[in-house]
């Protein structure tokens, strides 16, 4: 009989997965063993730096060792994260930390799965082709970005000489990119291949150029080959860990990939999915891009962590976790708060939960996780686990195709940061840049209004002035960008910052 085992290959010390392959056997064998998996959703409190984690990841990792210790079939999906922020010290590694983490954290942290290199050499190739075509007269302007896994702001910008005039050019972080964006929401190689298709190369008179116009897209797929299979660890207690896709919610879609998410669903009854920075940038991009408008399953139930310093020391930014919070809960997906306790924090344990009962949230669940790791949660998963049994099946909701630009962006910032829609700011240029973005689109037989709308912000806020009065807060629209073979529009917020850097130590 088959099984996942047929779909899965050595890589290193961890393994690869055909989830294409295997989701395609399951599509064509309806009475296959498989089962249905729900998803949790992992997101936290907005940091008070854009430097320090909540600790989304080792609440995941510890989550799925304390349900798997009840007997509950557990399984994580994680990002893989950037070489050149994450593990270079601008943050926590992204596998773990103590007790709470993966048995080979190097592989993760350094890209050694494969598919950040691989993704890199393929958008790199893909503008030599269109460097190609402007020696060949088919392109007047490069539009796709090279890309790199190492920042370098001095790379934002630049210009290359090709002897007859500088040819503008500019680098993005890889796991930014649009080919990456492209691997994320995609569940087939042909998905790819098509995508990558309508990727807009650059302009010719004016006019958008798609790279399907002339590039053999073989050449690109061939060396996405491994970079689209998900890579299999597992934590230090031998709950199943699988990794695939980019970070970084707050300058693109911050999630695993979706193939990656429902393979696990077929493979396991829980699957608890971590999404990048806050709740309003990898949460949001979760429910509003790959549930909305890329069909990924609505969350069953959530879970928000935030350090017991990010909740109470800063009074102005306190409004942030019980607005993430309630949101979700709003929502209908019912949501628990986990407040992530560093050493010497145990003392404070009775002050935060009665915290949470005046603001009338759920039980929450508190723990030194990278000191005491699954342990510390399986004793207070009562509730939660009574909801993954028994709450009903989430409703699907409704797409935003059809919303303009603008409409999009106003009702993701009064949604997911708290503003109403008269309150959003147009900065100089912004309808320029919206109007030049439309026609580009229209140039390539892409309506503008059907492409799903990232919100490209600062992870460390969700408006223009955080610490502001409520009844003052904005937020400012600044640029748009097309990034049409991964069929989504960026609209960049005032406060962006689209090439962090990583810290000298």
């Amino acid at each position: 009989m088959t099984s996942i085992e047929d779909f899965t290959r050595q890589y290193g010390l961890v393994q690869k997965i055909d989830a294409f392959g295997y989701l395609d056997y399951l599509k064509n064998n309806p009475d296959a063993p498989r089962k249905h998996g729900k998803v949790v959703l992992v997101t936290a409190d907005t940091p008070l730096k854009a430097s320090r984690g909540e600790g989304k990841t080792t609440t995941t990792i510890a989550l799925i060792d304390a349900l798997n210790e009840r007997g509950i079939d557990a399984a994580a999906v994680l990002r893989q994260p950037s070489m050149g922020i994450t593990a270079a010290g601008s943050k926590g590694g992204a596998s773990g930390g103590g007790k709470a983490s993966l048995t080979h954290p190097e592989l993760i942290d350094w890209g050694l799965c494969g598919e950040m290199g691989a993704i890199e050499a393929a958008q790199n190739l893909l503008v030599s082709f269109a460097e190609k075509a402007v020696d060949e007269g088919k392109l007047d302007t490069i539009l796709v970005p090279r890309v790199s896994e190492v920042p370098s702001r001095s790379l934002r910008q630049i210009a290359v000489d090709r002897g007859k005039g500088d040819v503008p050019e500019r680098v993005v972080l890889t796991p930014t990119c649009e080919l990456m964006q492209i691997v994320v929401l995609s569940r087939s190689m042909d998905e790819i291949a098509e995508r990558v298709s309508k990727m807009i190369a650059g302009t010719k008179d004016g006019k958008g150029v798609t790279f399907g116009e002339f590039v053999d897209l073989w050449r690109i797929t061939g060396i996405l080959s491994d970079a689209v299979k998900p890579a299999k660890t597992e934590t230090v207690n031998g709950s199943p860990v699988y990794v695939h896709g980019g970070p970084f919610a707050n300058v693109s879609i911050g999630i695993p990939t979706l193939v990656s998410v429902e393979m696990a669903c077929a493979l396991h009854d829980v699957v608890i999915v971590e999404a990048g920075y806050g709740t309003d940038a990898g949460a949001q991009k979760w429910l509003d891009i790959a549930c909305r408008e890329f069909d990924a399953q609505w969350p069953s139930a959530a879970v928000v962590v935030t350090r017991a310093s990010t909740w109470r020391d800063d009074p102005e930014l306190a409004w942030r976790y019980p607005f993430h919070v309630q949101r979700l809960e709003g929502l209908d997906i019912p949501t628990f708060p986990l407040i992530n306790l560093w050493e010497g924090e145990d003392d404070q344990v009775p002050a935060l939960k009665q915290t949470a009962k005046d603001l009338e949230f759920r039980e929450p669940i508190v723990g030194n996780l990278f000191r005491d790791g699954g342990e510390a949660l399986a004793p207070q998963l009562d509730a939660f686990v009574d909801v993954l049994q028994n709450a009903a099946a989430p409703a699907r909701p409704s797409s935003h195709s059809g919303m303009s630009v603008i409409e999009d962006a106003k009702w993701v910032a009064e949604h997911a940061y708290g503003v109403p829609a008269d309150r959003i700011l147009l900065k100089d240029g912004f309808v320029a840049s919206r109007d030049e973005a439309i026609a580009l689109c229209e140039s390539v037989g892409i309506d503008i209004t059907k492409l799903a709308l990232v919100a490209v912000k600062s992870p460390a806020t969700m408006t223009d002035n955080d610490r502001a009065p409520e009844d003052e807060r904005t937020v400012t629209l600044k640029k748009v960008e097309v990034h049409a073979g991964a069929g989504l529009v960026h609209v960049n917020l005032t406060t962006s910052l689209t090439t962090p850097m990583p810290k000298i130590v």
